[in-house]
């Protein structure tokens, strides 16, 4: 089963064994890639949406997997009553995101997409106590996607790590400059992105 670099990308992020919930699965291909990989299977995949999951739910049947990964309607962790070791939440809005994250169920580590505002995401786990491990900036059919992983734990981002991230990509803060120097909107932290990207 291939999937898209942006998924490869998550997958390979979950560490062996862990007891993972798949928040907005979609077509839950990243449970069914987890699974048939041996990365773990002891998988939670769940969505809001009951149109969803019959097509997740029909993918996993393609697979024989009906039985083996768990498929729940649910709104975020609002339907959930299981602890896990991992989340993942990725392909919807920041603040989307940040609605599911006010679950008092939330596991130690998170792997998070959101497709939007990213520096109010950050800052939004930085001030809930979660520490960003990791940041991957990934291009995919030509498309910049940011994968988060983060663990419970204290810590106290600078002001550039919260605007643009951890990532190290060059390439990512050549596109962020680019973009930033064709919106007036974006024109004030070119400067600090400059300086950022020079440190690198």
């Amino acid at each position: 089963m291939k999937l898209p670099d942006r998924l490869q990308t998550i997958v390979d992020l979950v560490p062996k064994n862990s007891k993972v919930i798949d928040i907005g699965t979609d077509h839950a291909y990243v449970p069914i890639y987890l699974y048939l990989n041996n990365i773990t299977t002891y998988i939670t995949a769940t969505d809001i949406s009951s149109n969803v999951l019959k097509q997740s739910y029909s993918n996993l049947k393609k697979y024989n997997l009906e039985n083996k990964i768990k498929l729940i309607q649910s709104d975020g962790f609002k339907n959930i009553t299981d602890t896990y070791d991992l989340a993942i939440i990725a392909g919807m809005g920041t603040h989307t995101i940040i609605d599911i994250l006010t679950s008092k169920n939330l596991p130690k580590t998170l792997i998070i997409s959101s497709n939007n505002d990213h520096y109010i995401l950050r800052e939004h786990l930085n001030n809930i106590n979660y520490k960003l491990e990791k940041e991957i900036a990934i291009l995919d059919n030509n498309k910049y996607y940011l994968i988060m992983y983060y663990v419970y734990g204290k810590e106290n981002l600078s002001k550039e790590e919260i605007l643009f991230g951890k990532s190290n990509n060059i390439d990512y803060y050549n596109y962020l400059q680019n973009k930033y120097s064709k919106y007036p909107k974006y024109s004030k932290y070119l400067k600090l992105l400059e300086e950022y990207r020079s440190r690198l």
